[in-house]
This record gives structure tokens, sequence and C-alpha cells, in this order.
């Protein structure tokens, strides 16, 4: 992905020029929201740790707190490589709590971000080259840091997912270099998610085809569904065992379904103040709402899909901006867990 303001090319979730998929009913019951609301604290937390943000068209990522306040940000003077730029699309937090991995798939690296200096203390790949030679990616993708140090990464054209040790050795590859067909655990198309799971395994989100794999430990293929959505992006697995999954598209949509492919749950408002426009990642949180960046109204929102309100926003829909209320194109978010931020902030 590219960075800048609206008019961005995106080369991982590129707008698509199909005909719209058929949009789910606006909820008649929903009461109206502001065009541009600030973030609204929740009387019992959502978010107590904060949540990070890939903020894409800013070239930054920011930790918010619950109450709307950024508390760190990156990158600041030192932080990158020299003559590099930073626009990651997505960011997660270590398991423990010391860095952050980001994925700039428009620079075709994944970083290592030291949180208490913010500086870059790792770099996969070769700025600004796209290829499939050894060392190099072509629009990398959900680069997420493992309790062991590694990182997997959906690459997106090779069409292959890749466990990367800190040696930048790869020590497992899923699906063949170049070979971009569905034939799961054999071969992958447009990977674009990569989850990690309890399990060991992955869930895997292929863009062709609008297909969700779940691979076990071993590398089997546990199940395989098409997603009902245009264009399926980073498929995450709820803690019932349902998948949440988006539809990057225009109305946008969140939808959870069963291992089987079943529709549980569809959230798609075909218009006005509560409508999408091309999300790309929801997480459910665990008090059964589903955090989610809405790239193209530069937003990251908290629904409540029991009422199907929007309970929770940080950024002004609509309005694109670089202060730090605002955001443009977000483009991943992780819920950081309590105490990572803190220490490691002061002075922040």
């Amino acid at each position: 992905m590219a960075g800048g303001s609206s008019a961005i090319v995106d080369t991982a979730h590129p707008p698509s020029h199909a005909a719209p998929s058929e949009p789910a009913p606006t909820e008649p019951g929903l009461s109206p929201v502001p065009s541009s609301p600030p973030a609204v604290a929740t009387p019992t937390p959502r978010l107590p740790g904060g949540l990070l943000i890939a903020d894409r068209g800013n070239g930054r990522l920011l930790v918010v707190s619950n109450a709307g306040r950024v508390v760190w940000r990156f990158p600041v003077a030192g932080s990158l490589p020299p003559h590099q730029r930073f626009s990651a699309d997505d960011a997660f937090v270590a398991p423990d709590g010391k860095t952050i991995v980001a994925n700039d798939e428009s620079h075709q690296v994944i970083d290592r971000i030291d949180i208490a200096t913010r500086r870059v203390i790792w770099q996969y790949g070769r700025y600004d080259r796209p290829g499939l030679a050894r060392g190099s990616l072509h629009t990398p993708d959900d680069a997420y840091p493992l309790a062991n140090g590694d990182v997997v990464v959906a690459d997106i054209r090779n069409c292959r997912i890749l466990e990367i040790s800190p040696a930048k050795r790869i020590v497992h590859q899923w699906g063949r270099t170049g070979v971009c067909r569905h034939r799961p655990p054999t071969t992958f198309a447009m990977p674009n998610g990569d989850t990690p799971l309890p399990d060991g395994g992955l869930l895997i989100t292929e863009i062709t085809g609008s297909r969700i794999v779940r691979l076990r430990a071993d590398g089997s293929v546990a199940f395989d569904i098409r997603a009902p959505v245009r264009y399926p992006s980073d498929a995450q697995l709820a803690p019932d065992g349902s998948i949440i999954v988006v539809d990057y598209s225009r109305p946008g949509a969140v939808v959870r379904l069963s291992r089987t492919g079943r529709v549980l749950w569809r959230y798609q408002p075909a218009h006005g103040p509560r409508a999408l426009d091309h999300p790309s990642l929801a997480v459910p949180l665990p008090d059964g709402t589903i955090v989610l960046n809405d790239d193209l109204r530069h937003r990251v929102l908290v629904i409540d899909p029991r009422t199907n309100r929007i309970v929770w926003q940080f950024g002004r829909t609509d309005h694109p901006g670089r202060s730090l209320d605002h955001l443009d194109v977000p483009d991943g978010v992780d819920v950081v867990p309590i105490g990572v931020i803190g220490i490691a902030i002061a002075g922040g």
C-alpha cells in the first residue's frame, strides 16, 4: 500500500471496479451519529491497555487510550534507517510487550520497532524493491510477531506465507512461490491474511476466490470455506470458534461466519454515517464488541453486534488530517495489553 492522502493507490487492497455486492438493509432503529464525532469513552473501558493504530496515510503508528488520547506515536527523529520513509498498513504488539512488528507493504519491508526507544531494530525485505528471491518480499501483509521471536507474514503477490526467524532465515513456508492457485495447503491464491492461532495453526485469507482456510499446527487443512464477500481481508478467529472477516468494499461489511461458512451476523449499512468504506481488519474484543478500521472514512470504530451501534470512535468521519485527533486511511489495529504502554512512554 502506498502512503499519502485519500488519493492512495493500494496494491494489496485495490478498490474494486466490479459491481457492488448486494448490501444488507440499513437498520431502521439506529439513531443518527454526527458526521465528525470525536473519540468517546464508554462507561466500561473496552480498551484498557489502549489501541495501536497503523495510520497509513500519515505514515505513523499511534497508541490511543480508551478516552481517545494519543499516548504513544512512531516515528520520531532517529526512528528509521537513513533515507527511508514509513507507511505501515498493519502493526502488532509482540507477545513479550517490548516491540511492535509493522509491515510496510508499499516499501516491501517488515520492521520491528522497540517500544521504549521508538527505533527500528530489525528489518526484513529489500526497501522499495519487490521480489521473490531470498530476502525479498512482494507486498507483505499482516506481519505477526510470534512468541518464539519469529515473524509470520502473508507475502501477497508471491502467493506464500513465510515464517521468518530473527536471523532472517525462512524457517517455514506455506504455498509455492509464484504459484497463485487455491489448492491448500500446497498453494494459495493471493493470501492477504495469516492470523496465528492459539493451537499453533494459521487462519489464512485469500483475495482470489474469497477463501478462508484454517490450517492446523501440522499444516493440514481444518476447514476451507468461501466467504460471502467481494473482497475478504484479514479473517480473525473469535473465542467461540466463529470467524470475523471484513469486506474491503464500498459499502463495506463485517461478517461473522460459522466454520462451515454460514452467515451468523452481518453489519453492512448501505449509506449514512454508519456505512463502511473499505474496512480492512475487524477484531473481536472480550466484551463481545468488535473493533475495526474503516479505511476510507478515516476512522476506527467499535461496533456492538447486539445492537449494531457504533459505541466508540477515533478519527473524524470523512475528514482525513494530520492532527492527533484525525486519521488518514487507518489500515490496521491491534489491542494493546495492559501495561505495555506506560513506563516506555514517559514524557511522550
